[in-house]
């Protein structure tokens, strides 16, 4: 198969028949019967019921014109990225589900009102699906924690860098963090993310054994939970962003305080690589203070 035979396959569909697909691609019907019948021998399928008219497509047929669209679809976008029209097509985006996860549709909307005519499809799943898939070339790009088990080919760039705190209510603060977790009531996160993991390597170097009273599996369940006075927490310094989280006092965690990083994955090899750019520094343009540009990496 080549490209010539898959967009004559594609006009016989847009434009419902042979004869009409033969004017819509400049050959004749003849040449587009001999293009079809060149793609069923070398898939060993019949395409068209010829028996009806139009001809319908099969079954079979319809699994090849889905297969054509993409090929067609990855084509011209790559057509258009080496010839500097990057930013057009679609970007297949996955994200872990974080506390960071509150910046993507800005991100996304600015993406939008710039280049109105890239399209951005976003997939929510978890770190080790997001890696296979980038790698596989079915997402371009996914938003992913700092992570170790992130491959070769693989390239991981943070567009947020963010301090950790210890929350608590105003009534129940005071001014050493470290004695705070080591006598109050501690909400704890509860769940298999980079993040968790960084929270108790650090309670664990400071030699802390909290007084747990809950665990939660999100960042705004702990919100809520510090917020009624259950006891209090660490969280990452989007978090202080909720409207709930205004009353908090934060005090700096760890000795020095600790930061998580959030970044893109992609695909060192990828062709839509100008517009992952693109969309990192949107990206970091939206987490203010704390968002690092491409840019800073190298300096």
């Amino acid at each position: 198969m080549d490209t010539r035979q898959l967009r004559t396959l594609i006009a016989i569909v847009q434009h419902g028949g042979f004869a009409r697909a033969a004017q819509a691609v400049h050959i004749t019907p003849s040449a587009v019967s001999q293009q079809i019948q060149a793609i069923e021998k070398e898939l060993g399928t019949t395409l068209f019921e010829r028996s009806s008219r139009p001809p319908a497509l099969t079954p079979e047929g319809m699994q090849v014109v889905e297969m054509a669209n993409d090929i067609l679809q990855r084509i011209d976008e790559t057509r258009r990225a080496l010839s500097g029209d990057q930013v057009t097509g679609t970007l297949l985006i996955g994200s872990v589900r974080s506390s960071a996860l509150s910046v993507l549709p800005r991100a996304i909307m600015k993406m939008h009102a710039l280049y109105p005519e890239l399209k951005v499809n976003l997939r929510i799943s978890n770190s080790t699906n997001l890696i296979a898939e980038v790698a596989a070339g079915r997402l371009d790009a996914a938003v992913v924690a700092e992570n170790f088990s992130i491959p070769q080919l693989i390239r991981w760039s943070p567009f947020l860098r963010e301090p950790l705190w210890v929350i608590a209510p105003k009534s129940m603060a005071y001014s050493d963090p470290v004695a705070m977790l080591r006598t109050l009531p501690f909400v704890r996160f509860q769940s298999p993310v980079p993040l968790a993991g960084l929270i108790d390597t650090e309670l664990a170097r400071l030699q802390v054994t909290t007084l747990d009273v809950a665990g939660m599996d999100s960042i705004a369940s702990i919100i809520n939970c510090v917020v009624e006075g259950m006891g209090i927490s660490i969280v990452p310094d989007i978090a202080l962003r909720a409207p709930e989280a205004v009353d908090l006092a934060h005090l700096p965690f760890g000795e020095p305080q600790v930061f998580r990083q959030i970044g893109l994955i992609e695909r060192i090899s990828s062709t839509r690589a100008v517009v992952i750019d693109h969309f990192h520094g949107m990206l970091a343009e939206t987490c203010g203070e704390h968002g690092v540009k491409r840019s800073d990496l190298l300096i």
